[in-house]
């Protein structure tokens, strides 16, 4: 594969798009927002794994623009409920949940439970410019908080204190956070890759 010359983000949000220009800006890559596409596909994340929604993203991308497509998934996986909220994390309170409930309804299932590991697992999907997909994984592991810690971040940051740390995300400075988050760790492997096609 050789590094492509555009690639095209299945995100609008400004947050990640700013994360990959930073990450990526050593590659020569000019990198394109869904907001910058006319009539952007828009994608139900109906996957039954965190991988298959990453690449059924970039795939609509791709198969809308004919260029090289990135897109990803996250998922918070807590042990002493079998890997739940992963792949519904977003709708862990139902369709239409709000990011407020989605944290009651975490607390409310781990109500005296005493083991409250957890794990944050993003998965990046590349599409390349030829159709052939690849998947990057990164996982930040931590522990779920008794109750939320912080105003930062967002979603579920406030009840995530990750290994090593006695801040939950939310309270970390965002140059913390990034510095050991799962999507940063995706990315750097995305990245790594890119780099050998350079």
């Amino acid at each position: 594969m050789s590094l492509p010359s555009t690639l095209v983000l299945a995100t609008g949000n400004p947050g990640k798009v700013d994360e990959l220009r930073a990450l990526l800006a050593d590659l020569s890559i000019i990198l394109v927002p869904a907001a910058d596409l006319d009539n952007p596909p828009e994608v139900v994340e109906d996957a039954e794994t965190l991988a298959g929604n990453a690449r059924k993203k970039a795939r609509a991308f791709h198969d809308h623009t004919a260029r090289a497509t990135l897109a990803d998934d996250t998922g918070l996986e807590v042990a002493a409920l079998d890997g739940r909220p992963g792949v519904h994390t977003a709708r862990f309170a139902g369709p239409d949940a709000t990011p407020d409930a989605n944290k009651r309804r975490l607390l409310d299932e781990l109500e005296g439970v005493a083991d409250r590991r957890a794990r944050f697992r993003t998965v990046v999907a590349l599409v390349t410019a030829d159709g052939t997909a690849h998947t990057f994984e990164g996982i930040c592991r931590g522990t779920i908080t008794t109750a939320p810690r912080g105003t930062g971040g967002f979603g579920y940051d406030p009840l995530f204190q990750p290994e090593g740390h006695d801040q939950t995300f939310a309270e970390m400075p965002a140059d913390a956070k990034n510095e050991v988050s799962h999507r940063r760790r995706a990315l750097d492997a995305l990245h790594d890759f890119l780099a050998r096609a350079a």
